[in-house]
Formats: C-alpha cells, sequence, structure tokens
C-alpha cells in the first residue's frame, strides 16, 4: 500500500480555483462521464496505430450507477484505464492534463490533424476533481489496457491525503465510485441524475447507461407464483445519449421528418417549426449544427429561444451571446464548437477572434437562407413572415450590416393582406408610409383608406415603433405615418381645411382641454362625422415613454398639445352643430353635440376612459330621446 500526499503546484492553483468556481454543482456528471468517453477514445486511437491489441467489434460503453441506500455513483467506461504510474501522474498531480501529455506523446499535430485534437475533450486530472463538489470520499479501481498490468485502486477523502493499493478489478478501464455526502444527496435520485446525463452528455459518442444498483425487495411469501407461466424477460437497456446526433450527418442525409423529430426530442417543442438551417464549417473554424425558425408569437418579451452550444458533443451551455448574435438567441437550435473550450471565461470569449468570425458567419448564413426563401419561394416566405419579423425587425435593430443584407428581404403586410417589400410597397405609396398599430380600434380610419383604395400596413408589435424609426435614419426619404397622424390629400374633399378660432375657443371651454386643435376640413367619406389626429412624433415619444419609464417625470398634459380635431364640414351632423352653435353657442344641447362628436371622433383614436365612456353612453340615450319626441 501507497500513502501520499497530493502534488499541487504554484502554476496549477489557478486551474483549480476555476474549476471550484462551478455555478453548477451537477456539472460533475459531464466531467467525469466525458472523462470516461476521452478514456475509450484514446484506446481506439491506439489499436487504429497497431499499439493496441482490441477487437475491431468490441462494443464501448459508459455505465452509470447510482445505489442510494449506500449514498454511491459510480462511473464505469472500458476504456485504456491506468497503471499505478499513471494515475500517480495525472490523478496525484492534480491539473495535470492526461489529454495534453496523450497528444504530445503520439504528435498529433492541431494543424494537420484536427479532427484527433477535437476528439480529446477531457482533461484527466483535473476534470475529476469536480467529483468532491458531491462526494466524501472518491475510489477509483483502474487496469490499463498494456499486457501484463496490474489493476490499482486509488482512494481520497477529500483532502490532501490519498491512499494507493491493488484493486481486485479484473477488466480493462476504470470504475470511479464517489461516496456523496449530505450536500450531493440530491444526486442519487436516479430520475435526476438521468436528466442531468441527458441534459450535459446526451449527444456524447459513446453510449451511457444509468443503472440502479440497489439491491431489489426479495418477493413476499404470499405471492404467488404461476409454474406454467413464463417468466417475462428483463428489458433490453437502451442508452441515455444519442451517439450519432443529426448535427454530424450532411446536409443531403437528413430528410425533412429527421429534421421535424430532432426538433421535437430536443426542445419538447410539439408545434413544428417553420424551417431550419444546417451549419457545416470546417475552415477557419470548425462549426457543425442545426438552427431551427420555431414559430414565435407576436409579442417580443414572450420569444423565447434556446441555442444550445457543445464541444465535440459534450454540452457546454445555453445562449452564450458572444458565440452566437443575441438577436439569434430568439431561434431554437443545437451549435457544435470543437474550437471552444468546454470552459471558458466570458472575457476569452469577447476577445477571442475565432469567436467574431464564428458569429459573423452565423449571421451570414441566416441572411442567405432567409434572402434565398424570399426569392425563390415567396409565397412559402410570405406564409412564413407573420412569425419570423419580429426575430428579423430584432436583428436588424441590433446590427446594421444584419440589416443590410437582409432589407431587400423585409415584407410588410398590407391592410388588405399583401406582403410587400419597400421598394414595392413605395411603388404604391409613395415615400410617405402610412400604417395601423390595430385595426380594430382604428377601423374608421381603415374603412376610409379602402374606401379611397389606399394603402397601408400592419405594424403590430412593441419592436415596430423603434424599427421604423431605425427604418427612417437609412432610407433615405421615407417616412412612416400613422393612419390617425395626419389626413392624406387623397382623404379629403373639395376645399381648403380651415381652422376656425370661435369653434376650437369653444370645444376648449366645453370639454376642458385648453390645448385642443379643432379644425374644419371636408372628407370624402361622408359617414365619418369627426376625426382624432395626434402628430407622428409627438406619438413616438408618448410610446417610448411608456416603455421606458411609463412617463413618470413628464410635465401632464405634454401631449395633448399635438391633440387635433377634425370636423368633416361635409357631415349632416357637423352641419347643424355649426347652425345650433352660431344660433345659441350656450344651448346645453349644442354642448352635448361637441361633446358627442369629440367622444365619435376619439372612440377610433383609442378607447374611452371610464368616465368618458359613462357620459358617452348617457348623452347617446338622450339624443335617441331627443331624436324620438321629434
Amino acid at each position: 500500500m501507497q500513502t501520499g500526499n497530493l502534488s499541487i503546484h504554484s502554476e496549477n492553483i489557478l486551474p483549480i480555483i476555476k474549476k471550484w468556481l462551478y455555478s453548477d454543482q451537477d456539472i460533475f456528471v459531464r466531467e467525469l462521464i466525458s472523462n470516461g468517453v476521452d478514456a475509450i477514445t484514446k484506446l481506439k486511437k491506439l489499436r487504429d496505430m497497431g499499439e493496441a491489441e482490441i477487437p475491431e467489434d468490441e462494443e464501448y460503453t459508459i455505465r452509470v450507477g447510482v445505489d442510494k441506500e449506500n449514498k454511491e455513483i459510480t462511473i464505469e467506461d472500458n476504456g485504456i484505464g491506468m497503471t499505478a504510474a499513471e494515475v500517480e501522474e495525472y490523478i496525484n498531480q492534480i491539473a495535470f492534463s492526461g489529454a495534453s501529455a496523450f497528444m504530445e506523446k503520439y504528435r498529433i499535430d492541431t494543424a494537420e490533424n484536427t479532427e484527433s485534437k477535437s476528439e480529446i475533450i477531457g482533461h484527466f486530472g483535473l476534470g475529476f476533481y469536480s467529483s468532491f463538489m458531491v462526494a466524501e470520499k472518491v475510489q477509483i479501481d483502474t487496469l490499463s489496457f498494456r499486457e501484463g498490468a496490474e489493476a490499482v485502486r486509488w482512494d481520497c477523502e477529500g483532502g490532501i491525503e490519498y491512499t494507493m493499493s491493488p484493486s481486485g478489478k479484473t477488466t480493462r478501464g476504470t470504475i470511479i465510485t464517489l461516496h456523496v455526502g449530505d450536500e450531493g444527496e440530491e444526486f442519487l435520485d436516479e430520475f435526476k441524475l438521468r436528466g442531468i446525463i441527458a441534459k450535459h452528455c446526451g449527444f456524447m459518442p459513446v453510449p451511457i447507461y444509468l443503472e440502479n444498483l440497489a439491491k431489489e425487495e426479495e418477493p413476499d411469501d404470499t405471492d404467488i407464483i404461476d409454474a406454467d407461466e413464463e417468466p417475462t424477460p428483463p428489458p433490453v437497456p437502451t442508452p441515455i445519449n444519442d451517439t450519432h446526433p443529426l448535427w454530424l450527418k450532411p446536409a443531403s442525409e437528413c430528410t425533412d421528418e429527421d429534421y421535424r423529430a430532432f426538433y421535437q426530442k430536443v426542445f419538447m417543442d410539439f408545434k413544428p417549426p417553420l424551417f431550419w438551417i444546417h451549419l457545416n464549417m470546417d475552415y477557419p473554424f470548425r462549426l457543425k449544427g442545426i438552427l431551427y425558425f420555431p414559430s414565435l408569437k407576436h409579442d417580443p418579451e414572450y420569444m423565447e429561444g434556446q441555442v444550445k452550444l457543445f464541444n465535440n458533443q459534450v454540452y457546454v451551455a445555453d445562449n452564450i451571446k458572444e458565440v452566437i448574435p443575441e438577436y439569434l438567441l430568439l431561434l431554437k437550435g443545437v451549435m457544435d464548437c470543437p474550437d471552444l473550450p468546454l470552459n471558458v471565461s466570458r472575457s476569452f470569449l469577447q476577445n477571442d477572434s475565432t469567436v467574431k468570425k464564428m458569429a459573423g458567419y452565423i449571421s451570414r448564413k441566416v441572411a442567405d437562407k432567409l434572402n434565398g426563401l424570399c426569392k425563390k419561394d415567396r409565397e412559402a416566405y410570405n406564409g412564413y413572415w407573420d412569425d419570423i419579423s419580429p426575430f428579423i425587425k430584432y436583428g436588424c435593430i441590433k446590427e446594421r450590416d444584419f440589416y443590410d443584407k437582409l432589407k431587400a428581404s423585409i415584407l410588410y403586410k398590407t391592410i388588405s393582406g399583401e406582403y410587400l417589400t419597400l421598394e414595392e410597397l413605395t411603388e404604391k405609396t409613395g415615400k410617405t408610409v402610412y400604417y395601423v398599430t390595430d385595426a380594430k380600434l382604428q377601423s374608421q380610419y381603415v374603412n376610409m383608406f379602402n374606401e379611397q383604395g389606399l394603402t397601408a400596413i400592419e405594424l403590430t408589435t412593441r419592436l415596430d415603433n423603434p424599427f421604423i424609426s431605425y427604418l427612417e435614419m437609412y432610407e433615405n426619404e421615407v417616412k412612416f405615418l400613422r393612419i390617425d397622424s395626419d389626413l392624406t390629400d387623397a382623404l379629403k374633399g373639395e376645399g381648403e381645411d380651415e381652422t376656425s378660432e370661435d369653434l376650437q375657443a369653444y370645444f376648449r371651454k366645453v370639454l376642458t382641454k385648453e390645448k385642443l386643435g379643432v379644425k374644419l376640413q371636408s372628407l370624402k367619406s361622408e359617414g365619418v362625422s369627426a376625426v382624432i389626429l395626434l402628430s407622428e412624433q409627438s406619438r413616438r415619444m408618448q410610446e417610448m415613454s411608456k416603455m421606458f419609464g411609463g412617463g413618470e417625470g413628464l410635465p401632464p398634459g405634454m401631449f395633448e398639445e399635438e391633440l387635433t380635431l377634425v370636423l368633416n364640414s361635409s357631415h349632416s351632423l357637423v352641419k347643424l352643430f355649426q347652425d345650433l352653435h352660431k344660433e345659441n353657442a350656450d344651448s346645453p344641447d349644442v354642448e352635448l353635440i361637441a361633446k358627442q362628436l369629440y367622444d365619435l371622433a376619439m372612440l377610433s383614436h383609442k378607447p374611452l376612459e371610464n368616465e368618458q365612456m359613462k357620459g358617452f353612453i348617457e348623452r347617446s340615450n338622450k339624443i335617441m330621446e331627443m331624436a324620438a319626441k321629434k
């Protein structure tokens, strides 16, 4: 038996500290299973080089066992194994990377043989010590593949003291036994452990099996056993992981059904994705993956994407915005980046040139896919637009290059249901584009446009307000106006609009709105008695203030000065009001009609407040009574 102290060198202290700074305790599962996969990969490499006599058809597995009663978790592989000298080197000298030493010994050139390098995913010795995050005592039983090697047992209870002695292990490979402490008891739950393995190791290249090692209860004496009944065969164990994930296959070998099934399995989303992009890049960096465009809800607050980042089939994290452009995080997908280390600092990602190139490549591939759809399959692209427009608009606002690549493929849905590019739209409307934010609420304005055959577009999400402001900066002379912000000449009847100082003063008085503007204007839509206009600039400021702080601290009535009541001088009710006003401006009936005209106009502008609606209903009843009497 050998005893000693673990060798901790000063240059290795920092990596150890980083290892212990894992935010997720369950990361030990990934580290230990990764080491097992690493050991198997090394053995296969030696076999291919003729340095290990291993049958070609041998099955390689990782077996995880859990024994809740005895508070033990085991991770077993049938890989390369270790001799006593290798245990001394790779385990007792903390942070000495076994993977690095292996590559150095067999001269795996990173430039000429990057695939071989990428297969060595573990850092045995460093990742191994993550086991002490949950274990009070760790035991290793290992037998090297080398001829004549003797099995070794290594024990350590979390300090710097260890014990090495002969082991009874008779098969090649390594078994790590974790004697779980109180802080790690949650990991003894088989269901929880299965979920952790599926999350972190669900696509590792070696089959992973989970077994419950607790002894089954003996059958009760009262149980009746039918001697003639054939015993039910035990279920065939199935691996937790998928060793050949779809993203590693050539796109030409993947069917639409394959893509949809993979999406449903990984993201538990039973609503099929709209379409997807298969990524495959070998130079100047390696990147494989699949990005899906899900059916997104229109409110950006509810757009929750998920892009899973892997390193050689080993799960790293979700939604790392340094690798994946922020606006692409609204999508769902998987990306496998072998050139990124398993444990990487955010500062490294922010300053690494490969990461920046990677993000640019992904953005370009997404833009190419969307442009291709728009040009080659416009009908399908139109059908996708309502779902993908929030993602595209968000991406354009966040990154100018993305907008430049995609601006010709941005569509605008008209109130008649057409989908037009900006070029197609401005051919119909000119440089001034009218839009609606709520077709039902603004139905009076929409009807006026439809009656005159005019074109307006629908902009119904919270992103649209900043998006059109963004467009106006980069698209020369194009101006967006909400349908209730101004009257286009095509809606006006004969005669110029005029401001009546007398009527304006009257409305301000009876409505107690000192800054209300009032105009008389003939409208082609004779059924419309009055409309409310609110200047585009004022309304945008109002909406922005609501988004950022709710307008707190702004002067009361700040936006009221921009509100204008336009009375249709061709409408019979307006003509009656004018006549009555001239005869007797102090009459209660005149005031009643004035208030009713204002509220009728306001109803198509925005919902009435409670008291305002109450007054509107009361006046409506009174007007009907007056009409009935006459």
